[in-house]
């Protein structure tokens, strides 16, 4: 479509370029013509031709100092002089007229031309910055509403971190009440335990220093004080042994204490644990439903953004064929009226050579006669020349057949030259 307009475009300039330059020297001459006729106050018509008198001289109407003799002589002999100097035929004058009014129908032509091409140009760019003014209010309405759904997303999962992290610490305390309140019940039990282990080995004490007693009372046979130190040796035996057992159960109570802290804390971390993979995923959860949405948003903007473009660049390319539409029409209207215009001045051309055309021959035919005569001189001329050379330069025997050589070629050039005479007549 641009390579058809600037096609067009650049006939309908050569065109006018051409009618332009053939008809400048006329112009030049209608501006001078002009000039004078201005210049003119009066314009005689006699017959076929216009007398123009110059007679600026008596427009001021001041009186002015009276001239001499030889002053107005003067200016009479250039007044006459003048007055026969611009004889125009009327024939003449039409055409120079009707060549400006022409001129200046073609300048007319161009310059409205130039208009509509500004025109179209405004128009142009007023509709491009119209749709650029949308597409950026649009941009930044789906930018905001991105915005807005990346604050609202922050807001939602700092919501979610905070619920998060009260029931981790709500869970945390409640672990730590149970903990405590488990190693109470079990210090308790131990310490229950070990009373009751306590008593045991005191009552089994007084039992076994009882029978020791016994034993020796009925043993009459055996010193006192062996039997002193007997009962003292199986004292510090027995003190020694529940001793041992106290310790021994100390330290059961404490491996127990231990493994039973150990295998609740375990509870409490496998909880614990549980809860925050629990949390993790309903973080994630919420991320890729918020991924989801933010994805299923800019499938959206993008879908809106690309209707819109494609919406735009219709209505531009659609203003753009209106105007180059309109444009080839006017330039084909242009082209068409200056065909008829050349047209009709071919015709008149051609009128006038038809009219020409008995002179035209005749001037023609005296044209060819008179390259015909110069031709013969020339070759006569060139005959008489190599004539002569030849006869200096060869023996006097063989002059004869030299002069009838030359003689017949001069004769052949001369069949020649009348032969092309006759063909151009």
């Amino acid at each position: 479509i641009v390579s058809v307009s600037t096609g067009s475009q650049s006939s309908s300039v050569n065109s006018m370029q051409e009618v332009m330059d053939e008809s400048s020297p006329e112009l030049v001459m209608m501006h001078d013509d002009e000039s004078t006729i201005n210049s003119s106050s009066s314009v005689m018509h006699r017959k076929d031709h216009v007398f123009i008198r110059d007679e600026a001289g008596h427009g001021d109407p001041r009186p002015e100092p009276r001239p001499t003799q030889s002053v107005q002589s003067q200016a009479l002999h250039y007044r006459n002089r003048e007055r026969f100097a611009t004889i125009k035929s009327a024939s003449l004058v039409t055409r120079q007229i009707h060549e400006h009014e022409q001129e200046n129908e073609l300048r007319e032509q161009m310059s409205g031309y130039k208009r509509m091409r500004r025109q179209h140009q405004k128009q142009l760019i007023a509709l491009e910055n119209k749709l650029k003014a949308e597409m950026d209010e649009h941009r930044l309405k789906l930018q905001k509403e991105v915005e807005t759904h990346a604050n609202n997303s922050s807001i939602e999962l700092e919501k979610l971190a905070k619920k998060q992290v009260a029931i981790i610490e709500k869970e945390a305390k409640v672990a730590a009440a149970d903990e405590k309140k488990f190693q109470q019940q079990i210090l308790a039990q131990q310490k229950k335990d070990l009373t009751t282990f306590l008593e045991s080995q005191k009552k089994q004490y007084k039992i076994c220093k009882e029978k020791i007693k016994e034993e020796m009372n009925e043993d009459h046979s055996t010193p006192k004080k062996e039997k002193q130190e007997r009962i003292s040796k199986h004292k510090e035996n027995l003190q020694h042994t529940q001793a041992e057992e106290e310790a021994h159960l100390l330290t059961q109570q404490r491996l127990y204490y231990d493994k039973n802290c150990r295998f609740f804390k375990r509870k409490i971390m496998i909880k614990r644990h549980e809860v925050e993979q629990q949390n993790i995923r309903e973080e994630l959860n919420k991320k890729r439903t918020q991924k989801e949405m933010e994805h299923a948003m800019l499938i959206r903007h993008d879908e809106s953004t690309r209707e819109l473009e494609y919406r735009q660049l219709h209505t531009l390319q659609k203003l753009r064929m209106d105007l180059i539409r309109l444009q080839h029409q006017t330039e084909l209207e242009n082209q068409l009226e200056y065909n008829k215009r050349r047209e009709r001045e071919l015709h008149r051309k051609h009128v006038m050579e038809l009219r020409q055309q008995p002179k035209n021959l005749k001037a023609m035919e005296m044209q060819i006669k008179k390259q015909f005569q110069d031709t013969c001189k020339v070759q006569t001329k060139q005959y008489k020349a190599l004539k002569n050379h030849q006869l200096e330069v060869t023996p006097k025997n063989e002059h004869k057949t030299i002069l009838k050589t030359l003689k017949d070629e001069q004769t052949r050039k001369l069949r020649s030259c009348h032969r092309s005479r006759s063909k151009s007549f």
